[in-house]
C-alpha cells in the first residue's frame, strides 16, 4: 500500500528484504543464522531444531542497529548510480 501511494508500485517488500540479506552477507560478520532469524526465516530443522532454544535477540538487535546506521547514512558520491523513473 505504501509503495503504491508513493507511486512506486513496481517495487516490493521482498526487494527490501533481499537488500538487507545481501548487505548482511557481504558487509558484516554476523552469523548466517542471526541474519536469517532477523528475517523470520526458520534456521533449524531436524535434530538441530530440537536443540535450538534461543532467539538470539540481542545479536539480532545489534544487527538491525547496524542495518539502520547503514541505510540512514549519507552515501558517498562515487558509489551511487542515478535511478531512472519507469515511464508508463
Amino acid at each position: 500500500m505504501l509503495l503504491r501511494r508513493l507511486n512506486m508500485g513496481n517495487l516490493t517488500v521482498h526487494g527490501f528484504r533481499s537488500s538487507f540479506r545481501d548487505w548482511a552477507a557481504e558487509c558484516t560478520h554476523y552469523p548466517r543464522e542471526v541474519c536469517e532469524m532477523a528475517l523470520a526465516h526458520r534456521v533449524a530443522v531436524g535434530t538441530e531444531a530440537a536443540y535450538w532454544r534461543g532467539d538470539v535477540f540481542e545479536k539480532r538487535r545489534a544487527l538491525m542497529m547496524d542495518w539502520a546506521s547503514y541505510v540512514t547514512s549519507t552515501p558517498s558520491a562515487n558509489n551511487v548510480l542515478p535511478m531512472k523513473r519507469e515511464r508508463g
